[in-house]
């Protein structure tokens, strides 16, 4: 084994930006919108097909690097992975597309060094434009000097952070279809109406007798309530002003950002941290608890995973009767459009909490709840279980990658015979 030594280099020396492809105007490709890439996950959250008009264009195997504030600090950066051979895809005319150089550069190591804090601080101490508008300078970024390892070593390095990051997409991959599934029986047993009776046989097709009511038909025995009937529903409180109160450290502190940016239904952890003193002029939630958006992104459901105080864009459920929580989880997805159809507000929507509370739900019978609720519970238990154990591999990647991109923990490569 041999250490090969590293070399001072200009990024557009070892980096293709932009490279030019075509598409034809009108022809109908995969596009990639900024919303499809998460912070600092390296898969693409999908696309959709839609005819070319104008955009960065790319090819599998390229990182995508937004540039534009928020986005870059945020860390939205991911690798094109959902094309065909020789396909050429479009996005966002934010994204800057990174390519590596035959020979000199290998496209994973590229991919770990847009997220590494090296680059990232480049891009981000590049960016000019007025406030809110602002934009990573791609000049800038060309002409900075890095140290970069041989090619080999590249892919050793690569290789390590691609271990991690594969093992942590297949957990999300589980998660996803775990949430499907149960997703899918909510809609067979409690919308459908086609939960098993005493003979394991499906309730409504099998002839179960089916009641009028105010939701329409429905088996009898079920009944129509307000939520507010059924749970309370209390709203989340911010300490005023909320600048003086937040910090590095102390209560983690919920954001509908927290909310929109987790791939899972869990909230795991937060941005930002509430001061101590902060803390009684906020809402205290333990972990467990099903919270939901109000404002900004509205009718958001999440379980907290974490103690953390919630500010006023939340709605927090506690003391349930009639139903479980996992049962109003899948209400609250199943009725978002119409609970958001009563929401208000022009630009913002705004949920407010008596809107939620006389909103009306079909409640099945306690006996058909016990049936499913293990199921949930079960389902939910997995899904906690791979969110947690993602959670710690993504720390361990987060703390080896700016040592193996600094030099600070070496890869040994053979040496070539």
């Amino acid at each position: 084994m041999s250490f090969n030594e590293w070399r001072e280099e200009k990024l557009e020396d070892v980096i293709e930006f932009n490279p030019s492809e075509t598409i034809k105007k009108g022809k109908v490709v995969k596009k990639i919108g900024m919303d499809k890439l998460m912070p600092f996950q390296r898969k693409i959250e999908g696309f959709v097909v839609t005819k070319y008009t104008s955009g960065t264009k790319f090819r599998n195997g390229d990182t995508l690097l937004a540039r534009i504030t928020p986005c870059l600090e945020n860390g939205k950066t991911a690798q094109v992975s959902i094309l065909e051979e020789g396909e050429v895809g479009f996005g966002s005319t934010e994204f800057i597309v990174l390519r590596e150089k035959p020979g000199i550069s290998d496209r994973n190591f590229i991919y770990y060094l847009s997220i590494s804090p090296k680059l990232r601080d480049i891009a981000i101490k590049s960016m000019t434009g007025t406030s809110g508008r602002q934009r990573a300078q791609v000049d800038v970024i060309k002409n900075s000097i890095i140290k970069l390892p041989p090619i080999e070593e590249q892919r050793q390095i690569a290789n390590i952070l691609s271990s991690l990051d594969e093992k942590i997409e297949i957990n999300n991959e589980i998660n996803k279809k775990l949430e499907e599934m149960a997703q899918a029986i909510f809609k067979h047993w409690f919308v459908d109406f086609e939960f098993p009776n005493e003979n394991g046989e499906p309730y409504k097709s099998s002839g179960g007798e089916m009641v009028e009511s105010e939701l329409g038909m429905i088996p009898k025995g079920w009944k129509v309530t307000k939520i507010g009937d059924v749970t309370k529903i209390v709203r989340g409180a911010s300490p005023r002003p909320i600048q003086s109160y937040i910090s590095n450290t102390g209560m983690p502190w919920v954001k509908i950002s927290d909310a929109s940016e987790s791939n899972t239904k869990y909230i795991y952890k937060t941005k930002e941290f509430i001061k101590n003193e902060g803390i009684s002029k906020s809402r205290e939630v333990l972990p467990g608890t099903l919270i939901l958006s109000n404002s900004a992104t509205p009718g958001i459901p999440k379980f907290m995973l974490i103690k953390a105080c919630v500010h006023d864009g939340w709605l927090i459920f506690n003391d349930y009767k009639d139903i479980s929580k996992e049962y109003l989880y899948y209400c609250l997805i199943r009725e978002r459009e119409g609970i958001l159809s009563l929401s208000n507000g022009s630009v913002f929507r705004n949920l407010k909490t008596d809107i939620l509370k006389n909103y009306k739900i079909i409640i099945p019978d306690n006996k058909v709840l016990n049936k499913i609720q293990n199921y949930f519970f079960t389902t939910n238990k997995e899904i906690e279980k791979r969110t947690i154990e993602n959670e710690v591999l993504i720390n361990i990647r987060d703390t080896l990658l700016p040592k193996l991109m600094s030099g600070e923990i070496r890869v040994p490569v053979e040496e070539e015979k």
